[in-house]
């Protein structure tokens, strides 16, 4: 298979609306936020003491359920929670590298962003059960080395395509 053919296969999952990466792309970040937002409300009610913030976390986790299953459908095994976990990962190394770069320290920040961006697109390759990417040739025709999943998601996945 090639990027040509699992475009044309991804286009027919969005035409059949079984897929619209610009509305999940969005909805995958607001599910990050949510996750952060969990485990910044039990953190407040360890400190705090206050058990209200451990009610208020109950509420956010199931919206956060909710709003998982919309983004990621059935998968088998533990894919679902694996996937949960990318999120949650890639959205605390983006929030390290974005503290390391305001302390300056801008190589060490790259290199934490890409492993953000590695766990996301990896999370985009279970999202769309493209894993499966070893025989996926780099459109340019002198390289033999296969497409990475960060290569696809950067090409299928665009928040800015309405």
């Amino acid at each position: 298979m090639n990027y040509e053919e699992l475009h044309e296969r991804v286009k027919k999952m969005q035409a059949g609306g079984a897929v619209d990466l610009s509305r999940d792309e969005d909805l995958s970040l607001a599910v990050m936020n949510l996750l952060g937002l969990e485990e910044h409300l039990f953190f407040t009610a360890e400190k705090t003491g206050k058990p209200e913030y451990l009610e208020t976390l109950r509420e956010v986790r199931e919206m956060r359920k909710e709003l998982m299953v919309k983004l990621t459908g059935q998968h088998e095994g533990e894919t679902w929670c694996s996937m949960k976990h990318m999120l949650s990962a890639s959205m605390r190394l983006m929030e390290v590298g974005t503290k390391l770069q305001g302390e300056g320290k801008v190589i060490e920040a790259k290199d934490f962003f890409d492993k953000a961006y590695k766990v996301y697109a990896t999370f985009w390759g279970l999202r769309l059960k493209l894993l499966e990417t070893k025989d996926l040739k780099k459109e340019n025709p002198t390289s033999d080395k296969p497409m990475s999943v960060e290569d696809l998601v950067s090409k299928l996945v665009d928040c800015c395509k309405e």
